[in-house]
């Protein structure tokens, strides 16, 4: 069936005007940021097709991109860096990019629809989704949102060290990725804190360490 508007019509017979639906993009790549954003549709909105953006093609994603675009209120978009995840940790820098993308939205929502989230930070009355990705228009479009530009950046990444490959894998944790990651070892954008590079940042030291005896 895909994603309705009944929880945004849920809240506004609750008297609210602007439903933000929120996502992310990028919790679980061992590189780059991760992505957030915020949209509000307007009553009675469609996107034909939308759907959670794990469920779509990237040339299907590419499309409802520019729908969204169009057919939203207001969009915004947040991120917090590979540095700020490795310094908060990746839950609360999931939490800091959807922060920053409620705060580019151009007037602050009175209702937030979250995929299995909160932000207990804002006072704004919210709502936790389980699968809010799959159930909420407002959510699946700021899925869509999140994953294209955060796509977008890791092929920007990928000019600026072509070894890793990012343009195929994103920073996700491929065997491709690990392969590369090994023989190059970390660059600047990779996230120091998550295991497999750990792993690798101590196979280096070691491997230093050994040929400075």
């Amino acid at each position: 069936m895909g994603p309705t508007d009944i929880f945004e019509v849920e809240a506004r017979r609750c008297g609210y005007r602007y439903i933000a639906g929120l996502d992310e993009a990028g919790r679980g790549p061992l590189a780059g940021p991760v992505i957030a954003a915020a949209v509000i549709f307007p009553r009675r909105c469609r996107v034909l097709g939308l759907n959670d953006s794990k469920q779509l093609s990237a040339a299907q994603r590419d499309q409802l991109y520019v729908s969204i675009r169009d057919r939203a209120t207001m969009v915004g978009v947040g991120s917090a860096t590979e540095k700020e995840i490795d310094r908060i940790n990746i839950l609360e820098a999931t939490r800091l990019a959807m922060q920053r993308a409620i705060a580019s939205l151009p007037l602050v929502p009175d209702f937030l629809l979250l995929d299995a989230l909160t932000l207990p930070l804002l006072s704004i009355p919210q709502r936790a989704i389980i699968t809010g990705d799959c159930l909420s228009l407002s959510i699946a479009a700021a899925s869509v949102i999140a994953k294209v530009t955060r796509d977008r950046m890791m092929a920007g990444y990928h000019t600026e060290y072509p070894e890793y490959n990012f343009l195929s894998h994103k920073g996700y944790s491929t065997p491709e990725h690990l392969r590369l990651l090994t023989r190059h070892g970390p660059c600047a954008i990779h996230r120091r804190t998550f295991w497999p590079v750990v792993v690798r940042l101590a196979r280096l030291r070691s491997a230093a360490t050994t040929n400075q005896l």
